[in-house]
């Protein structure tokens, strides 16, 4: 949703300025933040008028399991008080982006129609980095409609070599 990627955008930045001293560290619980800001039942909670801020704080932290750094009890009361709970997967996503930069990688989607083994991974990994120009972090997801090649997203730029990628391509040049 651009709406929230506009929000998030901000609390991503200013995380990453603070906190570039331990960005791995700074993942681990943001990460633990965003998956406790994405159940439903949480930010229903969070949104009921008689819920006060320092409640969902603690409901929040006690859903962690850990004791919350300085840094991140701080983080997380500023979300609260701008009643920006919902927004925490998307910061958590734009903060992986910016820290991935500083290491000189991007994250990568690759769409399969099933699949891949190890070594068939690492040589398609190989061709990828050759192709984007940079090191890149693969996650591989299962997508049986592609019936045939792969599609890869990796940050703004998509590759698709898709069969169904190019059947698309006929159609619109037969209708035409």
């Amino acid at each position: 949703m651009a709406e929230f990627a506009t929000i998030a955008r901000p609390y991503a930045e200013a995380l990453f300025k603070s906190c570039r001293d331990d960005l791995a560290g700074t993942q681990g619980w943001l990460d633990g933040l965003a998956l406790a800001g994405s159940h439903d039942e949480l930010l229903q909670f969070a949104a009921n008028p008689k819920a006060r801020e320092n409640q969902v704080f603690d409901l929040v932290s006690s859903v962690l399991g850990t004791a919350l750094p300085t840094r991140a009890a701080n983080f997380l009361r500023t979300v609260i008080d701008n009643d920006r709970l919902a927004v925490l997967p998307e910061v958590a996503r734009q903060f992986r982006a910016l820290a991935s930069g500083v290491g000189g990688t991007t994250d990568a989607v690759v769409y399969t129609p099933f699949p891949l083994s190890a070594g068939d991974l690492a040589n398609l990994l190989r061709s990828l980095e050759r192709r984007f120009g940079r090191k890149l972090q693969l996650t591989q997801q299962a997508d049986p409609s592609l019936i045939g090649g792969v599609r890869v997203v990796a940050g703004d730029e998509v590759l698709d070599t898709s069969v169904k990628a190019r059947l698309e391509q006929m159609k619109s040049a037969l209708t035409a």
